[in-house]
């Protein structure tokens, strides 16, 4: 079954109890027992397990070309199951650009657990291979990263992660499966902010995580179960039904994030552009090899260097709208210093790039001479 099939029937079925096309709502707590600990059906309460998150966890597993996938209530959460399978003395070695949430998480809430984490520039194979050792136990990227672009080569670190026997996550969110299969190429575990992409429509805050290994897809469901990070089955139901749109959408989103990344180049207020489609970018090769498009998220710093830019573009866009997040069928713009990646201190994010001038758009699937409108008349 090919892709854009898989995002409307992979591991879907109707409903056996009605014929129901789209998996009912089932909005419960618990399940009937003919006797203690003999439930009706394969559902006692909705903590361990819920149908219409079971329906929602089959088709991310199918999409992601996964064996099990789990739904949690946001992408931290999905993140945080997997720190908890970690212990004192464990070592983390991490992208150094990552998403604001993770990086506090990390630095933050983890800091006293006795966990290690490494930040390092996964292109630097030479630095990445003297950070490992024996306390080495997993690899967390992101790839494109949030909100400087950078990629990283998938199949070449899960080389290294393999013959170590180190764990290997990847953060999918900016491509989705529909532009990149971490899975497929060699990763362990893929997880995602749910509420970007897959959902598609800014109304759900949702996670997932998929794996490949089955044991290790059942260790993560206890530490889910155990811990209560779940998924209600409504906001499994919106984000089903999100990915049902996935390709058409995604096909968009890339047709308009390409142009707006070519029209942004060109102008003369701008001075770099963050999108792995134009051949300027550092990366652009390691896109082509591992992505099947480019995607929707660009980012840019000015000419002038000044924040005050920054600020004042944000504030006189009409079409796209200032907020946090992405993926949304609306174009969203986001000041990464300021939004999303406040909680990094102001000398790592300039150490990584992340400016004050430094803007990140969401493409959405608006008409682009609007969208590109918008942009020309907010810069000037």
């Amino acid at each position: 079954m090919k892709f854009n099939t898989k995002t409307i029937h992979g591991g879907q079925h109707h409903d056996p109890s009605t014929g129901a096309v789209m998996p009912p709502i089932y909005q419960t707590s618990t399940f009937v027992q003919t006797s203690p600990g003999h439930p009706v059906g394969d559902y006692e309460y909705s903590r361990a397990s819920n149908p219409t998150r079971t329906a929602l966890e089959n088709a991310l597993a199918s999409i992601e070309n996964g064996t099990r996938a789990l739904a949690f209530s946001s992408g931290l959460a999905a993140t945080d199951c997997i720190l908890r399978s970690l212990k004192a003395e464990d070592e983390v070695i991490a992208m150094d650009d990552l998403y604001g949430g993770t990086y506090r998480m990390f630095t933050r809430i983890y800091k006293d657990s006795g966990i290690k984490f490494h930040f390092v520039d996964m292109n630097d194979v030479v630095k990445f291979k003297s950070l490992i050792n024996e306390k080495t136990k997993l690899v967390w990227i992101e790839t494109p990263t949030n909100p400087l672009m950078k990629l990283a080569d998938i199949q070449e670190i899960a080389k290294i992660t393999v013959a170590n026997k180190i764990l290997f996550a990847v953060d999918n969110t900016f491509a989705t499966p529909y532009l990149q299969k971490p899975l497929d190429l060699g990763a362990d575990i893929v997880m995602h902010s749910a509420t970007k992409y897959l959902g598609g429509h800014s109304d759900v805050i949702a996670g997932a995580l998929i794996v490949k290994d089955e044991a290790l897809g059942e260790q993560l469901h206890f530490q889910q179960f155990a811990t209560g990070a779940t998924l209600g089955p409504m906001d499994s139901f919106l984000i089903l039904r999100g990915i049902k749109t996935l390709h058409l959408r995604m096909e968009r989103h890339c047709e308009n994030g390409k142009k707006i990344a070519v029209f942004l180049n060109e102008h003369p207020k701008i001075k770099v552009v963050y999108y792995p489609g134009l051949p300027s970018h550092p990366f652009h090769e390691i896109a082509k090899k591992q992505m099947t498009d480019f995607g929707g998220m660009v980012s840019f710093t000015f000419a002038s260097g000044k924040k005050e830019d920054a600020i004042r573009f944000l504030e006189n866009l009409k079409v796209f709208t200032l907020a946090e997040s992405l993926g949304g069928v609306e174009s969203l713009a986001n000041h990464p210093a300021l939004m999303t990646h406040a909680s990094i201190p102001e000398d790592k994010r300039v150490a990584i790039g992340i400016s004050d001038d430094l803007v990140r758009l969401s493409i959405g699937i608006e008409d682009i001479d609007d969208l590109i409108d918008d942009l020309q008349q907010a810069l000037s």
